[in-house]
Order: structure tokens, then sequence, then C-alpha cells
């Protein structure tokens, strides 16, 4: 009996633990190490190693202390939509699709990326389209493909 307990304990313990969710962490981090607080300011900029933040099991790269600063104290408000994969695949296909991190919308007070590569750039289909539509699809797709 006390092994079970142990067993389902520590079970528990884990899927505690465990993300909430899964990230697009291209080259270890999220959002190909660009610094997701640079977003809010309508720049896309690289994060420096020396400023490294970990949330949700996930680590961003910041481009200073500052924006390190800044994600600390409310880092759910940075943390991009659908785990950072392409909203726009996100939304029209129900899958997950790596980013060009230099391809993003603030929309709402969140961040959205998006594929861009090879002539197609999916933040051009997002704008041409509905994309308070597309948000609310993307939102019920990412409940079902999240894990």
């Amino acid at each position: 009996m006390k092994n079970i307990l142990f067993i389902l304990f520590t079970g528990i313990g884990c899927m505690m633990n465990a993300q909430s969710q899964d990230y697009n962490t291209k080259k270890g981090f999220a959002v190909n190490g660009y610094d997701v607080v640079s977003y809010f300011d309508n720049e896309a900029k690289e994060g420096n190693n020396k400023f490294v933040a970990t949330y949700d099991e996930v680590n961003y790269k910041f481009s200073s202390k500052k924006n390190l600063a800044i994600f600390n104290k409310a880092p759910q408000k940075y943390v991009p939509e659908y785990g950072g994969y392409c909203a726009y695949a996100v939304a029209v296909k129900a899958k997950k699709v790596s980013i060009d991190p230099e391809t993003f919308e603030i929309r709402d007070k969140k961040l959205y990326l998006f594929y861009n590569s090879w002539g197609t750039n999916t933040l051009d289909s997002w704008k041409e389209e509905s994309p308070e539509d597309l948000i609310l699809i993307g939102d019920k797709n990412w409940e079902r493909i999240k894990q």
C-alpha cells in the first residue's frame, strides 16, 4: 500500500511541475532567443545570454537588464500566444508551425508571432482576414493542440 501511495503522489508531483503547455523553444529559448518585452515597444530585439529568465520551465533571453526586470515582475503578460508558434497556422490549420521572430503583432496587449519564409508571410494573411475571428478560432484550436 505504501508503494502505491508513493507512486501516486510522485506522479501527481511530476504533473504539477510540468509545463502548462508546449512552447516553441527553438535554440533552447522561447521566440528563438528574442526579447519578448521588446515586442511591446514595437521592436524585435535579440536577447543576450547575460539576461536570462525561466518561466513555466521555458528559458527567455532579454536585450537588457531593464527588460529582464520588467519580465520578472509579470512574466505572463509577455509570454507569446499559442506557445510562440505561428498564430495564423494555429488558427487556420490547428498546427504548430515555427516562426520568424521578426514577424509579429501586438494585439489587445498580447504578442502574436508568425511564419515568414520562402515568400510566405502569414502576418500578411492574418491581416487580410479578420484577426479578431482568427483569434477566436486560434484560442479554441490551441486548447486542443497545446500539449
